[in-house]
């Protein structure tokens, strides 16, 4: 079985690296946490840009670092592709010239991912001939990240790709990095402090706080956990992965299909039977205890009520199963009154309700 093993301890000055990771190898792991709390420097250890004395990393069927018997394969060696938040293209070469410099790192005959395969996945053909600083923010990133690609990476490191993009740029960039994430068969380590990237990309979560490893597992699953923070506040939200049904582009709209039932998303550029990944945002989720009639809201499914928390003063987090399957998980972020009103406990069964303008997907 592919898997990515890690272990790194790291004294910094005052902070300490102590993170022992076994991970999927393959598809998209996200790196997440608040500033400081050893994303990067953890992503340097994998890199081998930090060379931990006590430091142990498998990548698949090859070791990179085992201090117990001295290996370190320096960082040129390795066969990596690192996207930094700064682009950092050669500004006097155009982009044909600053992809050739990737490809040049691979002999021939061990390249595993062609230019022009880099080229069209990140949809830059027509930027070929343009020099690096007259591309905008958002062009820039995705030349670095086909230039990392040509490099044919048996892994992928990104640090905070997106962190210096304006929220026009991010949105230009992010179905790129969805197109990498389906279509390529290279593991990414993706470090991020935004939810919503998270959400929206990762098969797989680490969340590291003060240098230690505070969970890892499957995303939806830790969105949803209560016993950590993610699962509250303004950005807390569940993932749901669903099947579409139907589309009427006249409205705008897909319905699809998940164990809950139904749910509809204004996005009609979607394909019958394809495979979608919605997420909801807790703030976003209303409770009644009837199925409501005459209403503006779309989506209406039963659900019951797993487990309620505090979230912040006046307000609770509602954890809710939806079908029966863990993988159906919701979160409703709703005032402590509305709680004490619908008489919400562990086990009642109740609605929930969600704009379809709020689903993401």
């Amino acid at each position: 079985m592919n898997r990515i093993q890690a272990s790194f301890q790291r004294q910094l000055g005052d902070f300490s690296l102590n993170a022992v990771l076994d991970l999927p190898g393959r598809g998209v792991t996200a790196i997440f946490g608040s500033s400081g709390s050893g994303k990067t420097t953890l992503l340097r250890c994998v890199a081998g840009l930090e060379h931990t004395p006590n430091g142990y990393l498998k990548v698949n069927d090859r070791v990179w670092q085992d201090s117990a018997i001295g290996l370190f394969v320096p960082v040129h060696q390795r066969p990596l592709g690192y996207v930094f938040q700064e682009a950092s293209l050669f500004a006097h070469l155009n982009v044909q010239r600053n992809l050739d410099y990737g490809l040049r790192r691979v002999p021939p005959a061990e390249r595993r991912v062609s230019l022009g395969d880099a080229i069209e996945l990140l949809g830059i053909g027509h930027l070929l001939q343009r020099q690096g600083d007259a591309l905008s923010g958002g062009e820039r990133q995705r030349v670095a990240i086909a230039r990392a690609l040509a490099a044919s990476p048996r892994l992928l490191l990104m640090d905070e790709p997106l962190a210096s993009l304006d929220v026009q740029r991010k949105a230009e960039i992010l179905p790129y990095l969805e197109r990498l994430h389906d279509e390529l068969n290279i593991p990414v380590l993706y470090v991020s402090h935004a939810p919503d990237e998270v959400a929206r990309l990762a098969d797989h979560l680490v969340l590291l706080e003060a240098g230690r490893v505070l969970a890892s597992g499957p995303t939806r699953e830790l969105m949803t956990r209560m016993n950590l923070p993610l699962a509250y506040g303004d950005a807390a939200a569940a993932i749901i992965d669903v099947v579409v049904s139907r589309v009427e582009p006249a409205y705008y709209l897909s319905h699809a299909a998940f164990a809950g039932g139904q749910i509809s998303l204004l996005n009609s550029n979607l394909l019958i039977g394809q495979r979608v990944r919605v997420r909801i945002q807790a703030r976003d989720v209303s409770l009644t205890l009837q199925h409501q009639e005459g209403t503006s809201v779309l989506n209406i499914f039963p659900v019951s009520v797993t487990r309620i928390s505090s979230d912040s003063p006046g307000q609770v987090m509602v954890c809710l199963n939806a079908g029966g399957s863990p993988g159906c998980q919701l979160l409703a972020r709703i005032t402590s009154k509305s709680a004490e009103a619908l008489q919400l406990q562990s086990g009642s069964q109740i609605y929930a309700q969600v704009k379809s303008v709020a689903v993401l997907g």
